[in-house]
């Protein structure tokens, strides 16, 4: 169901938020893991904010890493305290029933608004079932809203783990058009393919024409892929 160890995780999670919440809205947080209501899950992750406050999470960096040992690629950098309890909620609702659990985040993703949306994205290497979600990301990249596209774009494993390759390269190509820190993208090695090099090859001439540069991030990616009119878009992009 998991692809990692949720219990190292969920206690990895609870140290970070006790140390950055107060010790009421601990307390308030905690208790909602023993409810197994679906209504009582949704009302908890609308009143996240007003509950545990929206300030940046502190964590050491030995604690980054522990994170990163139980789910490889798993990050919180940059998130704020309502956005990791609504992780953490969703993770200690992990359920072995599968239409449970795609009942409950289908709902939750229905009604949510952005900063809810953040969440759910960022919350996608953590959920059981990581099949059951690529569509639910392959729509995220379709968004025209920057924060819901970084929470699905930056230091997010799942893309390159589960999206198929039109869906992945959908995702590069936003990543440019959208100018994100493509640097922030993982898997870039290892989901590069020749189709994705062609269609940004296209897309650098389109701007080369205009008078435009590209990130060069652009042309690393098709560097596997080098061929005669490739080779003259990087020689026009470079010189």
């Amino acid at each position: 169901m998991f692809n990692y160890d949720v219990n190292n995780l969920r206690e990895g999670l609870s140290v970070v938020i006790q140390r950055n919440i107060s010790a009421d809205a601990f307390q308030w947080l905690q208790g909602h893991q023993v409810v197994d209501q679906l209504s009582f899950v949704k009302g908890a992750f609308v009143q996240m904010p007003r509950r545990v406050g929206k300030a940046k999470v502190v964590f050491s960096e030995a604690e980054s890493q522990q994170l990163k040992h139980i789910r490889p690629g798993f990050t919180i950098d940059e998130w704020t305290t309502d956005r990791l309890c609504r992780v953490y909620l969703l993770v200690t609702k992990g359920s072995e029933e599968k239409d449970k659990n795609y009942q409950l985040i289908e709902d939750l993703f229905s009604a949510a608004e952005m900063n809810e949306q953040v969440a759910l994205y960022s919350a996608l290497p953590v959920l059981p079932f990581p099949e059951l979600w690529g569509k639910r990301c392959a729509e995220g990249i379709r968004s025209n809203i920057g924060s819901v596209l970084e929470a699905i774009m930056y230091q997010n494993p799942y893309p390159a783990e589960q999206l198929d390759e039109a869906a992945w390269n959908q995702m590069v190509i936003k990543a440019f058009f959208t100018e994100k820190q493509i640097s922030q993208i993982q898997g870039l090695d290892e989901r590069a393919n020749k189709e994705l090099a062609r269609i940004l090859t296209d897309y650098a001439r389109e701007r080369q024409a205009a008078g435009r540069g590209v990130d060069p991030m652009l042309w690393y990616l098709v560097a596997k892929f080098v061929d005669e009119p490739v080779l003259d878009a990087m020689k026009r992009g470079f010189f």
